[in-house]
């Protein structure tokens, strides 16, 4: 190798470059960083195993609407238990990979600090293909709550739509997003609504919502005054939020733990492959970097027959975003704490 030309294989040692990555990605996520979603050592416990889906059998909560006993000095009349219902949760396990060669990391190569340069090229990507795909999901089982009603779930009790409105045209203060609809929709989470952490919008209902002084900015930890927030609330800015038509834009809430997640570790998650004979003999690195994740939506399950390495975020069947890969299993929507409000912005 010439004098002073960096390698991949000069800066990766994956027992080093692996961790960093990931906890990188983990920092750079933001519904893990609101609190939206918070890690469960089950689901990092199942990736670290076999096995497409994991079931997780859950009790109900007690169901508020049974009657309490009148007591009585009658020993000849006995109380009968009540029986918690119980529910089947279904996770699924998502096995993902990318490589890059080095001209596609040359950039991070010649940084100061090229090892943690290219750490954070690479905890930027996953952070957001992670997003990418908690969004999938979530638009899955929003687009199954859409469905007709059935034993499971009342249609529509998670959204507040107001797209249609005005013979669907759009008119200000009617169809766009405005604090009416935002309170309606935390009304669908019943007494969750006070959990509330994040509100997640493209960057068209942002930047409707900025120009009417509808966002607030508060303090990051420099006391810089850079985190947007709607009545209190966080705000994320994400254009992979989902757009139904021309114009109309989904904007979710999240309470806290509205999602779970794990992460697990493939049995070779990073290595650098040297081809020699690449480029006519001048050769040619590529690194390839793979992820197992597990998201959970607590009070949903996965429907679907996963492929091998997990569905992708396609709505398609049995993949992330189509309707019929989620059951809701929870017996009460406000059990679920995501909302979301469709809007016509213009």
């Amino acid at each position: 190798m010439p004098a002073g030309v960096l390698r991949l294989s000069d800066v990766i040692v994956p027992a080093v470059f692996v961790p960093m990555v990931r906890r990188l990605a983990v920092e750079k996520t933001a519904l893990i960083q609101s609190g939206a979603m918070v890690p469960d050592p089950l689901l990092d416990h199942f990736l670290a195993g076999p096995g497409l889906t994991i079931d997780m059998p859950k009790l109900n909560g007690l169901d508020r609407s049974d009657g309490e006993n009148v007591s009585s000095d009658d020993p000849t009349v006995f109380s009968v238990p009540n029986k918690p219902a119980t529910g089947d949760e279904i996770a699924v396990r998502l096995s993902r990979n990318n490589s890059w060669s080095e001209m596609d990391l040359v950039r991070a190569l010649l940084a100061a600090d090229p090892l943690a340069a290219l750490a954070d090229d690479v905890a930027q990507y996953w952070a957001y293909r992670r997003q990418k795909a908690a969004i999938a999901q979530l638009s899955g089982i929003f687009a199954y709550n859409a469905l007709a009603t059935d034993a499971n779930h009342i249609q529509n009790s998670m959204t507040v739509d107001l797209s249609g409105l005005n013979g669907g045209k759009f008119a200000d203060g009617q169809t766009n997003f405005h604090g009416s609809a935002f309170i309606d929709a935390l009304v669908t989470m019943g007494d969750s609504m006070g959990g509330l952490v994040l509100v997640a919008m493209h960057s068209i209902v942002y930047g409707n919502a900025l120009k009417k002084n509808l966002i607030q900015f508060r303090l990051d930890s420099e006391a810089n005054p850079t985190i947007p927030t709607y009545m209190g609330k966080d705000v994320t800015m994400d254009d992979s939020m989902p757009m139904p038509a021309a114009g109309v834009f989904e904007t979710w809430l999240f309470g806290r733990g509205a999602m779970t997640y794990g992460t697990g570790s493939p049995a070779v998650p990073n290595e650098v492959i040297r081809v020699p004979a690449a480029g006519n003999g001048a050769g040619q690195s590529t690194m390839h970097d793979r992820v197992e994740w597990s998201h959970h939506v607590p009070g949903t399950a996965y429907v679907g027959t996963p492929a091998k390495g997990g569905p992708s975020n396609a709505n398609t069947t049995n993949n992330l975003a189509a309707a019929t890969s989620w059951r809701q299993v929870a017996p009460d929507r406000r059990q679920i704490p995501i909302a979301r409000i469709v809007t016509r912005e213009f």
